[in-house]
């Protein structure tokens, strides 16, 4: 274990007031448009996840009094028709519910939302997660349609900015610190090749949660039961050849290509998160527990480099250092912004995604934090460690990172 500052070792310490993860699992990951929940609805992905989440905790559904689903793209940021697969799961109405938007980090901070109130001593047990149907909800919804004209008509830059397409911002990214094409597509090829080994391995078979969906059956043209076991996305075998040779999406000279930027994916996550005391009284064994989590901002024509400012903020707040964390889950958006966090901030790329990242895994956005959980504590569980992050970008320049210890 490694050597901890006198502040880190407070944060080892245990209190029966501390926030513990009695479960965290996910539904395998599939390509929108093509996978398994091309026909799905997101509360489809979403109501097994919620459902095993709750049996892997060891718990009831009647214990939960709060859930917080995370959600960028569904109509009426899925206040609805979340509520009611939270009731159709089996939850009761005594369990209440919401959502929260902050774009990619969505489900991460539903997880630090129900963690504050279990800290501040509003509720003692909560469900966080996220959920995202890209395949029914992308379309158009990336950017806003109907838009102040005072806002469109802004001079202020910042503000203008916030509409920048995504791959824009990674092309800046490229530019202002020297990512050329060679190493992001580099990266994207040990992306799919540590996820593959990893998927082989049975890695992610803790994690996940299968799910049956309807789907469309071609011959047929009727809608047929379909379980969705793996991730779909992954490529076996890839190489850098067949990367190198992909043409870049936003420019002629520009270097992000469909191979070295996330996929767009669908999937769902979900943790049950409870207070120390709580679950020590029914006999529970954690998974770990949360430690806090820090958000910090950035120009927003570089929204990928938000973890070179959150990743310090959340040591500081913690009290910890980058040489005691274990293992560092950073979301892969595109790999010219996750190369430029890791070379800015100095990490061990043996300890950044040692399974793989959203390049190769899909980056179903309401529902990547927690996904990214859930791995995270499947490989501290493998490599019996103890200490992870969290962390990754967020459209108009934010970046977030939260701080994870895993109980011994």
């Amino acid at each position: 274990m490694a050597a901890f500052n006198r502040v880190a070792r407070n944060v080892l310490q245990k209190s029966p007031n501390d926030v513990v993860l009695l479960s965290a699992v996910r539904s395998p990951i599939n390509r929108s448009f093509k996978g398994g929940y091309k026909d799905a609805h997101p509360e489809d992905i979403l109501m097994p996840v919620m459902k095993a989440a709750v049996q892997r905790a060891g718990i009831e559904m009647k214990d939960v009094n709060d859930a917080m689903i995370g959600n960028v793209l569904a109509e009426l940021g899925f206040a609805k028709t979340g509520r009611m697969a939270l009731n159709h799961t089996g939850f009761p109405s005594s369990t209440t519910f919401h959502t929260v938007n902050r774009q990619c980090s969505s489900s991460l901070q539903a997880i630090t939302h129900i963690s504050h109130s279990i800290m501040v001593g509003q509720i003692d047990v909560g469900l966080a997660g996220g959920v995202e149907s890209m395949s029914r909800n992308y379309g158009s919804r990336g950017l806003p349609t109907d838009v102040s004209p005072t806002l469109l008509g802004s001079t202020v830059k910042d503000a203008k900015d916030c509409l920048m397409p995504m791959g824009i911002t990674s092309e800046n990214v490229a530019d202002r610190y020297d990512v050329d094409r060679k190493s992001q597509d580099e990266y994207a090829v040990r992306s799919h090749e540590r996820a593959s080994q990893a998927q082989k391995e049975g890695h992610f078979d803790w994690e996940l949660v299968p799910v049956t969906v309807q789907r469309i059956d071609e011959s047929t043209g009727l809608p047929t039961g379909f379980e969705v076991t793996k991730d779909d996305g992954i490529r076996h075998g890839l190489t850098f050849e067949k990367v190198s040779k992909l043409k870049p999406v936003f420019g002629e000279n520009g270097k992000s290509t469909a191979g070295n930027s996330s996929q767009i994916s669908d999937g769902a996550s979900s943790v049950i998160l409870a207070r120390r005391s709580w679950a020590e009284e029914r006999g529970l064994k954690p998974l770990g527990r949360f430690v806090g989590t820090q958000v910090s901002g950035c120009a927003p024509d570089e929204m990928g480099i938000g973890p070179v400012f959150a990743i310090p903020s959340l040591l500081k707040y913690t009290g910890t250092e980058l040489k005691d964390i274990d293992v560092i889950e950073l979301n892969e958006a595109f790999a010219s912004q996750t190369i430029a966090c890791i070379r800015s901030l100095g990490l061990d790329e043996e300890k950044v995604n040692p399974n793989g990242g959203a390049i190769a895994l899909g980056h179903p956005t309401g529902a990547t934090g927690a996904r990214q959980t859930a791995t995270l504590f499947g490989e501290l569980r493998r490599q019996d460690k103890e200490i992870g992050i969290v962390s990754m970008c967020a459209s108009t320049g934010q970046g977030v990172a939260s701080l994870f210890i895993r109980e011994l």
